[in-house]
């Protein structure tokens, strides 16, 4: 009987001395845990990573563009064309993905054409135009508008005169940033320039004319 009672209080005492081991040991896990997380640098072990910033087209940029010019001259039958190049600044205000502002150029044309015996050119042309678009970050499709201006020159029988006009221009585009400053665009534009009065063809005579170029800017 004795040796009963004492294999059950044996049992009993090396239960609650593995009782108390695991205790312990689960005590001294969780505070090595606590005391390892907090001597790590940075803090927490897992964080949410920061959003990715979209690309903002706010502020103003400078820039220059390349491309071909083809039209028509009112009353003759003249096609100018030929390829057009120059440069151009703008600014850009940006309200979530709506981006709005204006832009304006200065090209070198040469475009002409000649039926004898009239020759007509286009040497050089102007626009100011507002611009707004939506962007989907680095990418920007936009539309835009505004006044055009321009010269106008023909050649007859050894004599020239030239015009300035005015007129109008509207197109669109899409424009992309490859960097934080730089962008590349595609735009299609088309150009009226107003009728004048021209001696040597004894009639009026304007252009109208579609411009497809590519450009590269340079945002402050």
């Amino acid at each position: 009987m004795r040796n009963l009672d004492a294999t059950a209080r044996f049992g009993g005492a090396l239960g609650r001395a593995l009782g108390a081991i695991f205790i312990g040991a689960s005590l001294t896990l969780a505070t090595t845990h606590r005391g390892l997380a907090a001597d790590l640098p940075g803090g927490p072990y897992y964080t949410t990573p920061e959003p990715l910033s979209a690309y903002s087209w706010a502020g103003p940029y400078l820039g220059a563009t390349l491309g071909y010019e083809w039209g028509a001259v009112d009353n003759s039958p003249t096609r100018p064309s030929g390829i057009a190049g120059g440069a151009e600044a703008g600014y850009n205000w940006q309200r979530g993905a709506f981006v709005f502002g204006g832009e304006t150029d200065i090209q070198l044309s040469g475009a002409d054409d000649t039926l004898s015996p009239f020759e007509f050119s286009n040497p050089w042309f102007g626009t100011l135009r507002g611009r707004a678009g939506v962007s989907f970050s680095n990418v920007l499709v936009f539309g835009t508008a505004g006044l055009a201006y321009g010269d106008l020159r023909a050649d007859t029988f050894n004599l020239t005169e030239s015009h300035t006009s005015v007129g109008w221009v509207a197109g669109g585009g899409v424009e992309v940033a490859f960097t934080p400053h730089w962008s590349a665009k595609a735009e299609w534009l088309y150009l009226d320039l107003s009728d004048r009065a021209f001696s040597v063809t004894g009639t009026n005579n304007g252009l109208a004319a579609d411009l497809l170029r590519m450009g590269v800017n340079y945002h402050f």
